[in-house]
């Protein structure tokens, strides 16, 4: 009776250490966990769909905005020679320049104009006519609107047609030129067109750039 028994619970204990060795076995076999979340990026296909982080482009600071060199006169408080950026405004370079006087006719001036190099910015007194001492490349013209050289480089028809003494037929010409000889090396080229004599350089100089 008592063999019997023994080998009933020998039976039972060689199981028992069957169905561990199962358990351990199986576990064993499971992937370790940082498997598991390199897998979980992947598609079906093995693809990695990750999509990549883009990096933002640098802030321009106004160091690194290119400067330019603007003559301010007239009614501000400390006229003179300043440097800009290039993508500034009127408003801008007056406050750079400590601000309007008092006696200033700023409904004159468009504030809102953009600025180019060797520009003058002229701000009239009240009761002064609102035409520009200085040059045609400034803020202020007859009509106190804004007004920029024209650039005979790129400029159209129309916009050539605006020159003293440059009309239709001269614009064309001057258009013509630059598409057989090229881009405007100095404004003092314009005399190799055809039909622009000294008189007619001198009368529209100030009007124009090749910049």
């Amino acid at each position: 009776m008592n063999l019997k028994l023994n080998k009933k619970w020998i039976i039972i204990i060689i199981i028992s250490v069957l169905t561990i060795c199962c358990i351990y076995y199986i576990l064993l076999r499971e992937p370790p966990k940082s498997e598991l979340v390199e897998l979980g990026g992947l598609d079906a296909g093995g693809i990695d769909e990750t999509i990549p982080i883009q990096e933002e482009e640098p802030v321009k600071t106004e160091e690194d905005r290119p400067l330019i060199m603007i003559d301010v006169k007239g009614a501000v408080q400390q006229p003179g020679v300043y440097e800009m950026p290039e993508d500034a405004r009127v408003f801008e370079v007056i406050q750079k320049a400590g601000g309007l006087s008092e006696n200033a006719n700023e409904l004159a001036v468009n504030l809102a104009s953009s600025i180019q190099d060797g520009m003058v910015v002229y701000i009239p007194l009240k009761g002064e006519t609102n035409e520009n001492p200085f040059n045609s490349q400034s803020v202020v013209n007859n009509e106190g609107s804004a007004r920029r050289k024209v650039n005979i480089n790129s400029a159209t028809s129309e916009e050539l047609q605006t020159l003293t003494g440059i009309g239709p037929s001269k614009a064309e010409a001057i258009i013509a030129y630059r598409e057989e000889q090229g881009s405007f090396t100095r404004i003092e080229d314009l005399l190799e067109v055809n039909g622009i004599g000294e008189k007619s350089f001198e009368k529209l100089s100030e009007e124009i750039t090749v910049k």
